[in-house]
């Protein structure tokens, strides 16, 4: 059923980057690990290495996860905002044009989730 909105949409955004101190929100989801339903959001400042995202900011989620210990990131494959990605780990998140609400999914190469199970 469709629906038809009854006046204009003026309330501000809270989720606008200027809400953020600077940061960020980057949307990442590791695709094939349904243990993790979906995307996670992380506040990140845009000058951030990429190297820090794959040393710190991921394992820090998802190392709890047995499959975490195999996953080779060097190895994964990447889509930023729907397109394939392949991540330069010495440049920034904005250099590479990661922005504002942007979604990086992964998958890492033979890893489909708890025993092969995709939890």
């Amino acid at each position: 059923m469709s629906t038809r909105a009854l006046g204009p949409y003026e309330l501000p955004s809270r989720d606008a980057q200027a809400n953020f101190h600077g940061n960020i929100l980057v949307f990442v989801h590791w695709e094939d690990h349904l243990s993790f339903c979906s995307a996670v959001t992380f506040p990140l400042p845009p000058d951030m290495p990429f190297g820090a995202l794959l040393a710190d900011v991921l394992p820090a989620h998802y190392g709890k996860h047995p499959d975490w210990a195999r996953a080779d990131l060097g190895e994964a494959r990447w889509l930023l905002d729907g397109r394939d990605f392949t991540p330069d780990p010495g440049r920034s998140l904005a250099d590479q044009g990661v922005g504002h609400k942007s979604l990086l999914r992964f998958w890492t190469p033979g890893l489909t989730g708890y025993e092969g199970s995709f939890s």
